[in-house]
């Protein structure tokens, strides 16, 4: 009987038991989190129908009260996704001051609820990118050697070698992104606004935007080789070069010229 009951129970039973038992409190505790996590960023019903009323009032007279664009004034934004509408109303963006090549950066008139609302009725009307959660937006979990790479092969061109902004054709600019949030330099690679790109997840991934996140945010450090010289790369540096090269050239040739004489 003692044999038996040895083999039925063994010595390491208890332990796989307590070790069972944990596994399934943290997959329980796991799931509400997930599920609370959800609940938190999904939008209402509530949501969608004060960010109509919303949209009827501030944005119907250009993109139509269906959203559906108007020819010549402003583009449909069915399926643009709750991404586009929190970077440009985020932003201050929109609703536009002006009429002009493309839209400026301003104080938002619009609070952070409002912007979600308006998010979230557009987001209704057809799928497109949603909003990045904090963890994909966070530069410290970002590798910012890995963000230069990738942002010197893919943004440097418009926005400079370290994001200071720059002149584009016909009047526009890439703006400085030293002051831009991370969640909207985020939205701006994945909804690609006004002369940007898109930049889906098969040309840079999640972790890559991550990565330029913390680049970019790199930035606010200061430079380590002292002077910023306008933050526009060698051609600054190249400028500032031949300008004490060539004074240090005419003041070699004024001090021999009046030794000669």
């Amino acid at each position: 009987m003692n044999a038996l009951a040895r083999h039925r129970y063994h010595r390491a039973a208890p332990v796989v038991l307590v070790l069972l038992l944990l596994g399934l409190i943290a997959g329980i505790a796991a799931a509400v989190s997930t599920a609370s996590s959800a609940e938190a960023t999904t939008a209402t019903a509530d949501d969608v129908t004060e960010g109509q009323k919303l949209f009827a009032a501030n944005c119907a007279s250009c993109h139509g009260l269906d959203a559906q664009g108007t020819d010549g004034v402003a583009p449909s934004l069915v399926g643009v996704g709750a991404a586009a509408v929190d970077f440009q109303v985020g932003t201050g963006r929109m609703p536009m001051q002006a009429s002009g090549p493309q839209a400026i950066a301003k104080r938002p008139q619009f609070s952070a609820e409002e912007i979600s609302q308006l998010a979230a009725y557009v987001a209704s009307l057809g799928a497109g990118p949603a909003v990045p959660t904090a963890e994909q937006v966070d530069p410290e979990l970002g590798d910012a050697a890995n963000g230069m790479e990738l942002f010197r092969t893919n943004c440097a061109m418009c926005h400079g070698s370290v994001g200071g902004g720059g002149a584009l054709t016909q009047g526009k600019y890439a703006p400085n992104l030293w002051e831009t949030t991370p969640t909207h330099i985020y939205e701006a690679m994945l909804v690609g606004p006004q002369s940007m790109p898109v930049f889906n997840d098969a040309n840079i991934d999640p972790e890559g935007k991550r990565d330029i996140i913390a680049f970019l945010k790199a930035q606010d450090e200061g430079s380590p080789g002292g002077l910023r010289l306008g933050a526009i790369g060698p051609v600054a540096e190249g400028m500032w070069g031949w300008l004490v090269a060539l004074g240090l050239i005419i003041a070699s040739t004024v001090w021999i010229g009046a030794r000669s004489s």
